[in-house]
């Protein structure tokens, strides 16, 4: 693709005196779509915003555009450095975008043959992975999981399910004892916030990751830490720590919010039960919908402006930031006119951005998320939403947009013989009783586990 910047039709730079919406706060976070589909109205592909501190930025709102700046890293670098704002000391060491957007020795950070060198370490590292075994192993923690609650005949399949899976299998993987996974899911939750604690989660996640390189270095297991140990790259232990915490926290977070958006839209998307009943719909294919529709990041910082250029009719400035709207660009109407029209095996979605930083690992995401439905589908196939679906909360970040709970009822069963010890628990929420099963007049009782199978019949 050139690196010319190419003039495209729409609106400039928005006059002297024309406010940029802020990204953050209570207005900003309550509606996130609402708010992009508004900035999308007023300026078009490319919209000024303000980020925590009312620190300037653009949002990429167009599908073409995102494409543009995540493939031309010549024009939009992902090293920090080129930050304005950072150079002219405007973005202090406490502030709650520093754990995403301090300059660190990994391959998000960098480009060109630095970010070939230390990229080529995560992919060949991953690749030595058996998928097979990486399925087995989420089986395994799914299964321990909802022995945890299946007696009991409700769950919140966030607190219970969704978070802790994705958490449990990666702390397997990067060679890790499974009692790291339940506070690891706090504190990247924590992070991934920009919360006033952002950062001393950050430190804790990282000093958690050093004592685990520092065993690997005495005691090599065949796992991601020791791989990219070994690997010919030779990587020195501060790069192997931060592409480990690199790896746990885009995986846990895309991970966690693909399950529960998942798992909600099966049981209350009637347009989605529709094409189940039909037996049109898969699986995979519910996965890929969530991934157009809901992606588990939809703001990716950052990309830096390497000079005066120009995008999408947005005069953008050398040292600008910009933020990837991958959740807006999902449903920009060039390229989804009907968003109401099921999207099957299509993945020219930009759930895992593009280009050369284009996420490593989301085949292994996708396969936690698969196998780990697919055991909670099997294992209680009667599971309903237990409140009404207008009361499900969410919680949203300049990052992302989560669940914050999804309670449901089932019928209570007995649990599996994993053959391991139960996954330690993490402090939780009071759990509330799941009301009564009340039948909407004038429905039928839909056919247990028919539209399941339906779903789960994915090869």
């Amino acid at each position: 693709m050139s690196t010319t910047p190419t003039p495209q039709p729409g609106p400039a730079a928005p006059p002297p005196g024309c406010p940029a919406h802020r990204l953050y706060g209570p207005d900003a976070e309550a509606d996130p779509m609402g708010t992009y589909e508004k900035l999308r109205a007023e300026h078009g592909a490319v919209a000024p915003v303000l980020v925590h501190g009312d620190l300037p930025a653009w949002l990429v709102l167009g599908h073409r555009e995102n494409l543009d700046v995540a493939r031309t890293p010549s024009r939009f670098a992902r090293d920090p450095r080129h930050w304005r704002d950072m150079q002219e000391g405007n973005v202090p060491a406490d502030h709650p975008l520093t754990p995403m957007t301090a300059w660190q020795p990994a391959c998000h950070l960098v480009d060109g043959v630095e970010h070939e060198r230390l990229r080529g370490a995560i992919t060949e590292s991953l690749e030595r992975f058996d998928r097979r075994g990486i399925r087995r192993y989420v089986k395994r923690f799914a299964d321990q999981l909802i022995d945890a609650f299946a007696q009991s005949g409700r769950a919140d399949l966030v607190r219970d399910f969704a978070e802790p899976l994705p958490m449990l299998v990666m702390t397997q993987l990067v060679g890790a004892p499974e009692s790291y996974g339940p506070r690891l899911v706090e504190a990247a939750r924590d992070m991934l916030r920009g919360t006033e604690t952002a950062l001393t989660s950050f430190e804790y996640v990282s000093a958690t990751l050093r004592e685990l390189v520092a065993r690997k270095r005495v005691e090599p297991g065949r796992d991601f830490t020791t791989w990219m140990l070994e690997h010919p790259t030779a990587l020195g232990d501060d790069e192997v720590v931060e592409h480990l915490r690199l790896v746990l926290i885009a995986a846990f977070e895309t991970t966690a919010n693909l399950i529960a958006n998942t798992v909600r839209m099966v049981l209350t998307d009637r347009r989605f039960r529709a094409n189940l009943s039909g037996g049109h719909m898969t699986l995979p294919d519910a996965l890929e919908q969530v991934l157009w529709d809901e992606p588990p990041f939809m703001t990716m910082i950052g990309r830096w402006a390497t000079g005066d250029t120009e995008l999408g009719g947005a005069r953008i400035k050398a040292g600008d930031m910009l933020l990837l709207g991958l959740a807006a660009g999902n449903l920009d109407p060039e390229i989804r006119p009907d968003t109401t029209v099921p999207v099957h095996g299509n993945r020219s979605h930009l759930a895992f951005s593009s280009g050369p930083h284009e996420c490593p690992g989301q085949d292994i995401g996708r396969a936690i998320a698969d196998t780990g439905i697919d055991t909670l589908l099997a294992r209680l196939p009667d599971l309903e939403l237990a409140v009404p679906e207008d009361e499900l909360q969410w919680t949203s970040s300049l990052l992302s947009r989560h669940l914050v709970s999804l309670p449901v009822r089932f019928t209570p069963r007995g649990s599996t013989v994993t053959g391991s010890t139960p996954v330690p628990r993490r402090a939780a929420r009071t759990a509330q009783p799941a009301p009564p099963s009340v039948p909407v007049p004038g429905e039928r009782p839909a056919a247990r586990g028919s539209w399941w199978s339906r779903l789960r019949g994915r090869h």
